[in-house]
Formats: structure tokens, C-alpha cells, sequence
């Protein structure tokens, strides 16, 4: 048996157990090799019957019968039920809106059954646990690969399923291909070397320890070695870009900060310590003579684009020289050019403004390309746009696309800024010294290599990906510095991995004078007094935001969802019962691109008193008037997250207010939320969810390709940095990875199966 071997090759499959594999993506045994399993059970901690109580949530094991369909006396709910029994007694099992369990489960089938115990007319019964039919149980030594030695094996794997097909299924189906003797045939991707520094178990032990563990230990060293695994791979890739990049030669800028202190001077606010920090080191990378590549990751309003604006000042004021063949050489062409892109229009639009405001002094070019249209400042012509009456601007004009990109490319415009319409082969530029993206985690990583290399032909050699996606120039290419900017705060163990081709640099201080946030914590009975409060904020000329989990209302046969507030139900309910005499707006991502611009002009020309919306307003346009905000569910988003929403409200040197509505009065609720309130800044914030909530939930994992146990490595920082740091090793040594064959194949068959780690 090879690894790309069909399920149905060496397993006999019925229709619902084909359709729940295809659901779950397994189509090989080398799919059902890696389908890990997502917890263990113990048959030692199984409950004899006799011995349930009320509330508890039990494991038992027993044979099923009675099995029947039936609908609720007053609910009409489809329910199925039916009676587990052991040698001590016997007990009800329900399960609502699940009918077809009774005719997927043989009468008389030995079961597993977990779930809560409830109580109804003084009889227990079990309310939709979950059920697995199993062989016999325990799991015997006899059925364990690593055979009989004296010792119990009581451990069970516990797969992730899908309808139509079991955990004891998969348990006995991946034993099948270990007694193929498919092991055998495995070559380990990890050197040896890697393998004994750091005391990680073989792939081929590790298969086994992960799917038929003989002890708790065995599946920790297991998932060990595969989170370890992941994580390097993820690495190499990165400094492989990394050393690929470095290769091109830079800029040469060679700027101080004590020349751009009159320019900083014009801030609005007092350049923080922070700010002065990410400036140096930024002006230290532009002096190396290679391409700098760099993380500015910093909270809501901590003036990352103050310090994207001194930083492109020192680019299209210099007149730079390059180092090439170990020589410093002059160059006489014109001004060095800046891109910045943005996520969306919107923010396109805003830092274009902002932009303006930093440089009109200097009579410098700024432009402005999206997919609806081109602008530049300054402007002999006054603009009667909408646009422009929202933003109290008439000091720049509507031009068509054809004029500006003539200007870019002739390099009479040095500032450009823009949404992907940035990345188009239209778009050229005469001389791009420096890439900033703002944002950076709403970018993919080809997206960003695009903008990275669109210097012109005759300065910029063309550069490639490779298949494995490596970035590959010549030599004498001449690369833009590169500034990617995010202000999600994410923990370091996810930094390091996601953008582990980038330097990383914090900004964790406010500007002086921006007054703290005042967050409260507002459980159902608190409701009727937040309204009030936001009531004489409206009164007082201000506006609010209200958050809300979902864009409509639930199904109601989904009964799990229904206390999540949409924003279109809630919406309606505060316009008529609540804020009768105030302007309601809605803000949703099912909404068009320019839908969604219309609404936000309209909010921040305060057309709109109050905008009810999802969390897409995490990113999105500056509205200083906007002073409360409210976020419904409070639970369910991650701490940094609604460190993030709260953000929206901390734009202006007005009082600022943050309600948080929770909906659950758990102990353990209130304790998560109440450290909004006492964490110094959103990375703390985002070390304590990753710590408490758990990554994948927090950060939607699935979205950045990365799988749950590389997932739960992202806990452990020695882990994260020794995989980085044996990928940095093995790459400055061979970056071609000539010596590593199967290392090279691995990224290879990777790239080919599309695994991202960026929103693409």
C-alpha cells in the first residue's frame, strides 16, 4: 500500500461513510493518517449506570435498544431515543431534531455514550450526548500495535467526525493501513540531527503514538514532534524568502532622525518614545544597503501611520545612493517613489487624507488609485465631489487612471497610495524605494512579493516565484524596502511564525494626552442604563457604534444560535423601541464594496447617529465623533478582538466609552471580559486569550492554514523560536536546500497543495 492509495482501495465503504469522508476532506490513507485525533478518552473513567447523577457529564458503555423516532408532546421537535444498558442498570437517551441516529445505530449495538446527565419526573436521562458504536470495549492490548506487555491500554482516540462516519471507525481503519506495513516504506522529512537535539520521536513512531498511545505521554511526545514539524516547515519557507530577498540590493537611504525632526514636529500629537524607536530602527535599515523587511505591529491609535508618513518623507526627500559590488554608487534619476496599500477603499481614501496633511508643506504629489476611481493633491480645481464634502477636503481633483499612472510611471508622482488596485501590471513605477501595507494580515504573501517588485524593467531585473514559492531575482535587482503594518495584536509565538520573514517591531504607547478607554462589563439587568448613557453622548453632538455577532437572524430550529443579535434584528429593535428620534445605520460584509464606503461617509459626516454593524468596522475609517461604543455577545469574540472593536471609539481627545454585553452571568465569563478592563495594552490582551480561549477560536486558524496541533505549539515559545531558528540555520548554509532533497520536495508538494498562512 502507497500513501496516495484510495480509502476505498483497502476499506469497504457505503455511501453515508463516502459522503462524510469527502465532507471531511479524506480521500487517501495518507489523508487518514494525518487526521489526528482531537482528544483521548479513558475507559478507566468510565461510569457504571448505577452510578449517574444529575448534572454530571458521564461516560458509559452499554448495549442500545428500543430505538425509535418520535416528536415532542407540546415542541413537535423530531426527537430519537432509546435505552443504554450495563450490568447495573439502565438509562434513557434523547436526542432532539436528530431522528435519523435511530436508524443509523443497529438495535442491540454495543455503544460509548457521553453527555450530560438531566433529570425529568425523577428519571435520568441522557440530553443528546454523543454516540459511537465500538467493538467491544475497553480496547484491548490485543488490539494495540504496540502489543502485549503486561500493561492496561485503556486510552482511546477520539477523531473530529462528520455525519455518516465514527471515531471507532477511523481508529479501525488507520490500524488497517499500520498492519499494511505502510510504516515501513515512510522516509522522515526532519533530519536526524533535528530529531535527537530536540528529542522528538520518529515519523513513523509518531504515527503510532498519535493514533494507538499506550500512555498520555506518548500522545504529548507525538504531537510534539508534528507541531514541531509544522512549525518548521512554515519557517524554512519564510527564510527562505527571507535570504531570497536579502540577495537583492536596496536603497541606500541615509536619513537621521534629527533631519526629520522638523517633520515630526508637525505631528498633531507628541511623537511617543515608541514612535521614536520604530523611526530609528527603520532609517538603520535603510542605511544596510539590502532590502529592508519589516513588522510595525502596534495597537489602535498608536500612530503607525505617523510613522509611515516620517519614514517616506526620509525616501522622497533623499537623494540616495546603492551598494553594489561592495561600492557605494550615486544615483542621478529623480525622486525615489512610495506605494501604500490598503485593505479597502475606505482606508484607501483616509490615509490619502491623511497623507495630504503631512506633506501639503512641501508641495509634494500624492495620489490615489482604486477600483472605483483615481485622485491627486494638490489641485488647481476645486472638488465638488460627496466624497470630498465628508472629508471637508477641496484641495484635490478627480483624474482619470490613464493620467496618473502616466505620472507614476514617469516618476512625477512620489506618493501613491491605493487598494490592490496597486498590484496591477497597469500600475509601473520609475523608481519604488519603499512598500508600505497597512494591514498586513488582510494580504496574502504573493500579493505583498507583487508590490515588492514592480520597480521599472531597466533599474529591476525580473523576478520570478519559484514553485515551492520562494521569491527568486537577480542579483543586481534593485528591491524596494518593505513595511508591513498590523494593528490586530497578535501573541509572539504567532508573530514569529506568520511573518517569520519579516523583523518585528512594537509600538506599545498612546500618544500623550489620549484619555484611557472607560470599559464596563454589562450583564442583561444593566442594559436600560447604557442606553441612557449613550442617550446624552447622542444629545451632546457624539455618535455610537453598535457590534453585533451575526448579520441576520438565526434559524430557529438552530437552537444554539438563536440568543445571537443580528444587526439588522437589532437594528430595527433600537430604532423603534429605544433611539426613535436618532439616525440608524447598518454595516455588514454582505454588502457591496461601495455600499459599505456610502454608509461609512455617511457615519463619518454625521448623517448617521448610530451604526449597528458586524465586527467588519475592526478595520475600517477614523470617525472621532463616534464616542461609545456597544458590542453584543461580548463572549463570543477573543479579548483581542474586542480590544480591536473598542478601538474604533479612541480617535479624539473626547471621553471615550466602551460597553461590553455578555450574555452569560458565568463566573468564568465576567473573569475573561473584566481583563479588558486591566490589561495594559492589546498584547497582553492577546497572550491571555491565546492562553485561556484557546488559538483556533481566537484567531480562526482555519483561515490561516495553519492545523490544531501546530495550533496548540503556538503556546510554547521555545518550540516556535527553536523551529525558527533551525530553519535559519539550514537555510544560511544552503538556502537551495541542495543537501536536502526531501526537505526541498516537502515545501514543494506544499506550495503545490495551496497551504496559505496569510489571508489570501
Amino acid at each position: 500500500m502507497f500513501l496516495q492509495t484510495p480509502i476505498n482501495e483497502f476499506q469497504r465503504l457505503l455511501e453515508p461513510q463516502r459522503r462524510a469522508l469527502a465532507k471531511l476532506g479524506l480521500r487517501t490513507a495518507e489523508d487518514l493518517l494525518y487526521h489526528f485525533p482531537a482528544r483521548y478518552g479513558d475507559v478507566s473513567e468510565m461510569r457504571p449506570i448505577a452510578n449517574l447523577a444529575k448534572g454530571e457529564t458521564a461516560v458509559i458503555f452499554g448495549r442500545i435498544t428500543g430505538l425509535k423516532t418520535s416528536k415532542g408532546f407540546h415542541s413537535h421537535i423530531a426527537m430519537a431515543e432509546g435505552m443504554i444498558e450495563d450490568d447495573t442498570g439502565r438509562i434513557k437517551a434523547v436526542w432532539f431534531n436528530q431522528p435519523y441516529l435511530a436508524k443509523m445505530t443497529a438495535e442491540g449495538a454495543f455503544v460509548r455514550v457521553e453527555g450530560k446527565v438531566s433529570e425529568r419526573r425523577e428519571s435520568l436521562y441522557l440530553s443528546n450526548p454523543k454516540i459511537e458504536v465500538v467493538a467491544k470495549v475497553p480496547i484491548a492490548v490485543g488490539d494495540s500495535l504496540f502489543g502485549s506487555d503486561g500493561e492496561a491500554h485503556t486510552l482511546y482516540p477520539v477523531y473530529p467526525e462528520s455525519r455518516g462516519i465514527t471515531s471507532n471507525w477511523m481508529y479501525h481503519a488507520i490500524q488497517r493501513i499500520f498492519k499494511s506495513g505502510i510504516l515501513e516504506t515512510l522516509i522522515d522529512p526532519l533530519p536526524t540531527v533535528i530529531l535527537e537535539k530536540y528529542n522528538l520521536p520518529s515519523l513513523r513512531t509518531a504515527l503510532i503514538w498519535i493514533h494507538a498511545p499506550q500512555k498520555e505521554s506518548d500522545a504529548l511526545a507525538a504531537r510534539k514532534r508534528f507541531a514541531f514539524e509544522e512549525i518548521f516547515f512554515i519557517q524554512l519557507q519564510k527564510q527562505r524568502d527571507r535570504k531570497q530577498y536579502q540577495k537583492l540590493n536596496g536603497f541606500v537611504i541615509e536619513k537621521t532622525e534629527a533631519e526629520l525632526a522638523d517633520f515630526i514636529g508637525r505631528f498633531p500629537f507628541k511623537a511617543t518614545e515608541a514612535q521614536h524607536g520604530a523611526i530609528q530602527t527603520i532609517l538603520t535599515d535603510f542605511k544596510s544597503g539590502k532590502p529592508m523587511s519589516r513588522l510595525l505591529e502596534g495597537d489602535v491609535g498608536s500612530g503607525k501611520t505617523a510613522v509611515a508618513a516620517a519614514t517616506a518623507y526620509a525616501i522622497v526627500t533623499s537623494r540616495p545612493s546603492m551598494l553594489k559590488g561592495g561600492k557605494r554608487i550615486l544615483q542621478t534619476f529623480g525622486n525615489l517613489q512610495v506605494a501604500y496599500m490598503c485593505p479597502t477603499e475606505i482606508l484607501a481614501t483616509q490615509h490619502f487624507e491623511s497623507f495630504i496633511n503631512y506633506f501639503t508643506h512641501l508641495g509634494l504629489q500624492v495620489g490615489l488609485i482604486t477600483g472605483s476611481g483615481c485622485r491627486k493633491f494638490p489641485s488647481k480645481v476645486a472638488s465638488n465631489s460627496r466624497l470630498a464634502e465628508a472629508k471637508g477636503r477641496q484641495n484635490w481633483t478627480d483624474i482619470s487612471r490613464t493620467q496618473l499612472l502616466k505620472w507614476v510611471e514617469s516618476g512625477e508622482i512620489p506618493i501613491l497610495i491605493g487598494t490592490h488596485a496597486l498590484i496591477q501590471k497597469a500600475v509601473k513605477f520609475k523608481h519604488l524605494a519603499y512598500v508600505i501595507i497597512d494591514e498586513q494580515h488582510r494580504f496574502g504573501t504573493s500579493q505583498r512579493q507583487k508590490l515588492a517588485l514592480k520597480n521599472d524593467a531597466a533599474v529591476t531585473a525580473p523576478a520570478k516565484v519559484s514553485k515551492i514559492g520562494a521569491l527568486t531575482a537577480p542579483a543586481a535587482a534593485i528591491a524596494p524596502h518593505l513595511l508591513s503594518m498590523t494593528a490586530t495584536p497578535i501573541p509572539r509565538t504567532l508573530a514569529l511564525t506568520l511573518y517569520g520573514d519579516l523583523d518585528l517591531t512594537l509600538l506599545d504607547q498612546m500618544p500623550m494626552g489620549r484619555k484611557p478607554i472607560i470599559t464596563e462589563i454589562v450583564l442583561p439587568n444593566g442594559r436600560a442604563a447604557v442606553y441612557e448613557k449613550i442617550r446624552t453622548d447622542l444629545q451632546a453632538g457624539r455618535q455610537a457604534y453598535v457590534i453585533c455577532p451575526r448579520i441576520n437572524e438565526p434559524d430557529p430550529d438552530k437552537e444554539a444560535a438563536v440568543n445571537a443579535k443580528s444587526v439588522t434584528e437589532e437594528a430595527r429593535r433600537l430604532k423603534e423601541k429605544v433611539f426613535r428620534e436618532y439616525t440608524l445605520g447598518i454595516l455588514h460584509s454582505k454588502m457591496t464594496p461601495k455600499a459599505k464606503d456610502e454608509v461609512m461617509l455617511d457615519f463619518k459626516a454625521q448623517r448617521i447617529d448610530i451604526l449597528c454593524a458586524t465586527s467588519v468596522v475592526e478595520v475600517g475609517v477614523n470617525v472621532p465623533n463616534a464616542t461609545s461604543i456597544i458590542i453584543e455577545g461580548g463572549e463570543r469574540f477573543g479579548l483581542a478582538q474586542l480590544h480591536q472593536l473598542r478601538g474604533r471609539v479612541i480617535r479624539s481627545n473626547h471621553q471615550a466609552y466602551c460597553y461590553v454585553f455578555a450574555e452569560s452571568k458565568s463566573e468564568k465569563t465576567v473573569d475573561r471580559l473584566n481583563a479588558l478592563k486591566t490589561a495594559k495594552n492589546g498584547f497582553e490582551l492577546a497572550e491571555y486569550d491565546l492562553k485561556f480561549r484557546g488559538s483556533g477560536q481566537l484567531y480562526g486558524h482555519r483561515q490561516w492554514g495553519i492545523t490544531d496541533v501546530a495550533m496548540e505549539a503556538l503556546q510554547n515559545l521555545k518550540m516556535v523560536e527553536a523551529a525558527r531558528a533551525e530553519a535559519a540555520r539550514l537555510i544560511d548554509t544552503d538556502d537551495s536546500l541542495a543537501n536536502f532533497p526531501l526537505l526541498r520536495s516537502q515545501l514543494a508538494k506544499r506550495a503545490t497543495a495551496g497551504e496559505k498562512i496569510h489571508f489570501e
